[in-house]
């Protein structure tokens, strides 16, 4: 180029007059499906101890054997309402969206090892002063003490 102005790297935060790359999205809060299954499967559960010993029943059926012919379908239909429950929060949520501008923000710039600017570069384990090849180097923890790096 023969322009008299550097043109900018990455990293470098853009020039008067440059707009920042900005995107619209769509914010809201949606329901987790799986905590409102398990909990309409519990409810079931629930539903099916009070079918099963609350309620009178036959003398010649156990109270245990009625409650685990009433667990399944008590606990399925549980599950659905839980599901349907979710389904209706969740398209709830689709209306009170919000919608919002986001702005791009400069990556931090990088020295030439990679590293962040004031840091020093990471050493390869097999090029630290002072170690064998085939032993693994000697490591500080925050208490002080020494150990082999794993």
């Amino acid at each position: 180029m023969s322009s008299d102005q550097p043109t900018p790297e990455r990293g470098q935060t853009p020039e008067r007059g440059e707009i920042p790359e900005q995107r619209q999205i769509t914010v809201r809060r949606a329901p987790k499906y799986v905590p409102f299954l398990i909990l309409g499967g519990l409810v079931g559960f629930a539903a099916a101890a009070v079918i099963a010993y609350a309620l009178p029943g036959d003398a010649s059926y156990d109270r245990g054997a009625v409650y685990g012919f009433f667990m399944v379908p008590c606990a399925a239909a549980g599950v659905i309402l839980g599901a349907i429950a979710a389904l209706v929060l969740d398209r709830a949520s689709v209306r009170r969206a919000r919608r919002g501008v986001v702005e791009a923000v400069p990556e931090a710039e990088l020295s030439p090892e990679g590293t962040h600017p004031g840091t020093a570069p990471a050493a390869h384990p097999s090029t630290e002063p002072g170690t064998e090849p085939g032993t693994a180097p000697e490591r500080t923890t925050d208490d002080g003490e020494t150990g082999q790096r794993s």
